[in-house]
């Protein structure tokens, strides 16, 4: 057995430097997407979703299929390899190599045409499974094969891997759902593949092209292979693996190149667009949801669900389950589930009929508790009731993955195999006694319904050790998958993870034969080269063992990182080690990638970037820690290019399920970044926000002027870079501070304690009417109000990198607080981003100092104490206020959605009598507090908010009442669509006194 170590994030740079200079230049000639060669792009596309890292000679990023060939060409011409990606979420390795990457996804990624009345889409390879999906569902058609990655996973992709999912028990496989495909030969010629009969086969085997010859010598390679095409192939029906020499094999006089590459991962030809079948869409979804008390007890269970026709049976374990507990973008499952099961089983029944699903779930719960399995069954039946479940479901591979310690990580090697379902949970026995005899654990979950589990055990394979193990697993998976006539890739491919087991998988003959197919299709081996066959050893180019030790590296922050791993260093505070275990947390799954619901990660929605991706900047970040020297590392002008387009919306921490908070990264790295380069005027500025508002405040209305004058703008502009077309902030002279001193006393009777209000440096100075009416409130609630109104929480310093006078600031306000604060009273307030730095990045800036500490523990939302004082009845909203009847439309602020959720506020929206809530999902509102008032990030802020949020709050009539949390949120609605919007207590306020 071979084991050798990956290629490290800053390994072999300066290998083949002639060559890649001399193929960058022809590419940057002939190509109109971009080309880029440089380190941390390199480093970017050395990984996907698994195990393996490969630093390829650099990336192109083609506008069409014209590219690709020139692309092709190019690389064949330099003898260097081409491996086409499209979002990279590959587990087995298909997409890293050490060539010339094509990111498919960037450019290439339109619906071309949609035809409802054959059930056909034509897309190009960069086109997302969600994408497609939204762009058949007016005709009431999807696209069949539905994979848990479909917010990201490109069609190319894939087709790629023959991808399937959850619905392949109904839908089959990628492979049944592709028509035609337009390629790039490994000659650069494009052509179409298409199913043909065999007078059209014979006439295009006369073109003397490789097109000719593979219509001329592909039937022979069958022919002269028939009785091992017979039976060399694996029984079960669920394959993604090997070429697929056995669909041409079929007697039925018609010759399909289009479904034969389809799972060749890009080794045979590389898919420019495809028309694909689409299959109606079902109006009504049921999901029965079995409680069991072991795996094996879910297993066997799934027989009485196929029984039963279902769309999909999925198993999840107790692994799963406990983590989205953790996860507040998750946590919902956990309210619905009676007791504490070990597994689940969640069967759905799709179709248009309501009573012929209820029928079929009735008759599934009636098998279960005839044959006594499981001890419960949770009924899913509205959209509402399942979305949390489908959510957790979806999510099981991140979740699963977020388990991980240091690089102690859930490893995808044996997580594809499949059997037929009535050997399942036999099968499923003897693995596990795999796994015990070499003393792992794994975490379950999968497709019961085709005999697909998903089954990752935990290995480190910065340990020599665990490599060992991790092939011996491998072997003996193999051979017992063979036992019962499954197959070892069922959906994920063969890749680098199990190609160099196929030919004892398929046999000397077939795989022979599927060599002479490779040879026939890639003469010279310029097609993603060493996947399928002649492939290299499973221990090769591990991504782990590649990382060398992180260099010493004092850090700012605190990185809480869960666990230790020798490939990461030691997690402490003052260790580069601690760094680059947070941002090594990233695996690769590219939810990060997504669009068009959620938050994370808005710079990738406006850009479709990689680089512009939460992973892309968790690379690059890696990248720069394992430098010689990671403190002039983080200095470096491409990496600070890298992270710039990170609003610090925290989303990542939240729905990142392995919680990579970029924020906090991107914080610690500025600091370094102005060790080596100063600090800027407009980060000094921003960063000193509640001086310049407070004085803002003071000098108002002259202080409002300067927003006022087109001069002045681009002056501003000039020079310090704000952007002349956002609206400034308008300071109010008669501030929240102000009012306090100088108001009449409250004479509510005090019956709850003290709290304290933390006057935030942004609404206290320009929207004071929130803080009033928060405080007015409280007070008529019972509260005695304390107003904290001198101290800077620090949130605008950490944005800008200011790291050392945010622990400064942070410090003073954890003192200030604790000493003049009754012990345990709460704190709340009324800007989110202010309020959470309390319980979060102060702990991070001084994880010891027992103040920070006590008042993180004490904060609290003022919805939350607000919503106690209506459902007490203290506070009384009226029935008729001019709120009844209205539709109250919800935007909620990133860090909330991050750190606590929205529930509070939605709850505290929903006691006003009378009211429809809404809550949007729109993401970011891209204003990111300073981000979008500064001239380089002007049109990105805007981008963002164009992308979701402004057209639906653009499609309300006129007396929906738009509602934000965030000052930031509220500013740009306003600048994006002319709208106001009203902060929370302000509508209560209304309903309360309204008249």
């Amino acid at each position: 057995m071979t084991v050798t170590r990956g290629e490290g994030p800053t390994h072999d740079s300066d290998r083949n430097r002639e060559p890649a200079r001399d193929l960058q230049r022809d590419l940057v000639k002939d190509l109109k997407g971009e080309v880029q060669f440089d380190d941390y792009t390199r480093q970017l596309f050395s990984r996907d979703a698994s195990m393996y890292a490969i630093t390829p000679l650099g990336v192109a990023f083609p506008r069409h299929a014209d590219d690709v060939a020139a692309a092709v060409a190019a690389a064949a011409a330099h003898g260097v390899p081409v491996v086409p990606r499209g979002a990279g979420t590959s587990l087995a390795g298909q997409t890293v190599g050490p060539g010339l990457v094509l990111d498919l996804s960037r450019h290439m990624n339109r619906v071309l045409e949609l035809d409802a009345d054959s059930g056909t889409a034509l897309v190009e390879s960069g086109v997302v499974q969600d994408q497609l999906n939204r762009a058949a569902s007016p005709w009431g058609l999807m696209f069949g094969p539905d994979t848990s990655t479909s917010n990201r996973a490109t069609i190319g992709g894939m087709i790629g891997n023959n991808s399937a999912g959850s619905g392949s028990v109904r839908h089959g496989m990628t492979i049944d759902h592709v028509r035609e495909l337009d390629v790039v030969l490994s000659d650069a010629s494009r052509v179409r593949l298409e199913r043909v009969d065999e007078a059209e086969r014979a006439r295009r085997a006369t073109r003397s092209t490789l097109e000719g010859a593979l219509y001329r010598e592909l039937p022979e390679i069958v022919r002269a292979n028939a009785t091992a095409v017979a039976e060399g192939f694996p029984a079960h029906w669920r394959r993604a693996c090997g070429y697929r020499l056995d669909r041409l094999a079929r007697e039925d006089s018609v010759f399909d190149l289009a479904k034969f590459v389809v799972g060749s991962e890009g080794t045979l030809a590389v898919a420019t667009s495809a028309l694909v079948d689409l299959v109606p869409k079902p109006s009504r979804t049921v999901i029965a949801v079995g409680h069991f008390t072991s795996v094996a007890g879910a297993i066997d269970a799934t027989q009485d669900a196929l029984a039963c026709d279902p769309a999909a049976v999925e198993l999840m374990d107790r692994t799963i389950l406990d983590l989205s507990r953790r996860k507040i973008e998750y946590a919902a499952l956990g309210d619905l589930l009676n007791g504490e099961p070990e597994a689940l089983l969640f069967v759905s029944f799709s179709g248009d009929d309501e009573d012929e699903l209820l029928g079929q779930l009735n008759r599934l719960t009636r098998l279960w508790s005839r044959h006594g399995h499981g001890y419960h069954t949770l009924r899913a039946v509205t959209p509402a009731q399942q979305s949390s479940l489908l959510k957790v479901r979806k999510a099981g591979l991140g979740l699963l993955m977020a388990a991980s310690e240091g690089t102690r990580r859930p490893l995808a090697f044996v997580e594809d195999t499949a059997v037929d379902p009535v050997h399942l949970a036999d099968y499923t026995r003897r693995f596990k006694e795999v796994l015990d005899r070499h003393g792992m654990t794994a975490g379950f979950y999968g497709h019961c319904s085709v005999g697909c589990l998903h089954i990752r055990p935990f290995l480190d394979l910065a340990d020599p050790a665990d490599v060992v193990r991790m092939r011996g697993v491998a072997v003996e998976i193999k051979d017992l998958v063979a036992e019962y006539g499954g197959v070892n890739s069922s959906e994920h491919g063969d890749g680098l993870a199990r190609s160099e087991f196929n030919r004892e998988i398929f046999g000397d003959a077939l795989y022979d034969a599927m060599r002479q197919v490779k040879r026939l299709f890639d003469p010279d081996n310029v097609l993603n080269p060493g996947k399928i066959v002649d492939a290299p050893s499973m221990t090769e180019n591990l991504r782990d063992a590649a990382l060398p030790p992180a260099e010493p590296l004092r850090t700012r922050l605190s990185f809480e990182v869960i666990g230790k791993g020798a490939g990461s260093g030691p997690a402490s505070a003052d260790g580069s080690g601690a760094m680059r275990a947070a941002a090594d947390r990233c695996m690769n799954i590219g939810l990060c990638r997504k669009a068009g619901s959620g938050t994370m990660c808005p710079s990738y929605m406006a850009t479709r970037k990689e680089e512009d991706s939460t992973r892309g900047r968790a690379a690059a970040l890696v990248k720069a820690l394992s430098e010689p020297d990671p403190r002039a590392a983080l200095g470096d002008e491409r990496l600070h290019e890298v992270l710039d387009l990170c609003l610090m919306c925290k989303a990542c921490k939240s729905e990142c399920p392995l919680g990579v908070d970029m924020a906090t990264l991107k914080s610690e790295a500025l600091s370094h970044y102005h060790d080596s380069h100063g600090v800027p005027l407009r980060s000094r500025l921003f960063g000193s926000i509640r001086l310049l508002n407070r004085l803002g405040s003071a000098t108002a209305p002259l202080s409002n002027l300067p927003g006022r004058s087109a001069l002045l703008r681009r002056l501003m502009d000039r020079t310090v870079g704000i952007a002349p077309a956002r609206p400034l902030p308008v300071f109010v002279r008669h501030n929240l501070s102000r009012w306090f001193r100088r108001r009449t006393p409250a004479t509510h009777p005090v019956t709850q304690g003290t709290v304290t209000y933390l006057a935030d440096s942004f609404t206290t100075f320009t929207e004071p009417d929130i803080g009033r009416a928060a405080i007015r409130l409280l007070e008529r609630a019972g509260w005695d109000v304390r107003l904290e109104s001198g101290v800077c929480c620090g949130r605008s310093s950490l944005s800008k990198g200011l790291v050392d006078d945010a622990k400064n600031k942070a410090r003073h306000l954890a003192d200030t607080l604790s000493t003049s604060t009754e012990a345990g009273s709460p704190v709340v307030g009324c800007e989110p981003s202010c309020l959470m730095t309390l319980r979060d990045e102060h702990l991070s800036l001084l994880p010891d100092d027992p103040a920070v500490k006590d008042i993180a523990g004490r904060v609290r939302q003022v919805e939350e104490l607000l919503v106690e004082a209506v459902d007490d009845g203290r506070l009384r909203p009226r029935e008729d206020s001019w709120l009844a009847g209205r539709t109250l439309v919800y935007h909620g602020h990133c860090h909330q959605k991050a750190e606590v959720g929205t529930a509070a506020t939605v709850a505290l929206l929903s006691r006003i009598p009378g009211v429809s809530v809404v809550e949007l999902d729109a993401g970011c509102c891209g204003m990111a507090g300073s981000f979008g008032f500064e001239s380089e990030h002007y049109d990105v802020s805007m981008t963002v908010g164009e992308d979701r949020l402004f057209p639906a709050i653009e499609a309300e009539p006129p007396d929906t009442v738009v509602v934000a949390t965030g000052v930031s949120c509220r500013q740009q609605i306003f600048h994006g669509t002319a709208r106001d919007a009203w902060h929370p207590v302000q509508l209560l306020w209304e309903a309360v006194t309204s008249d």
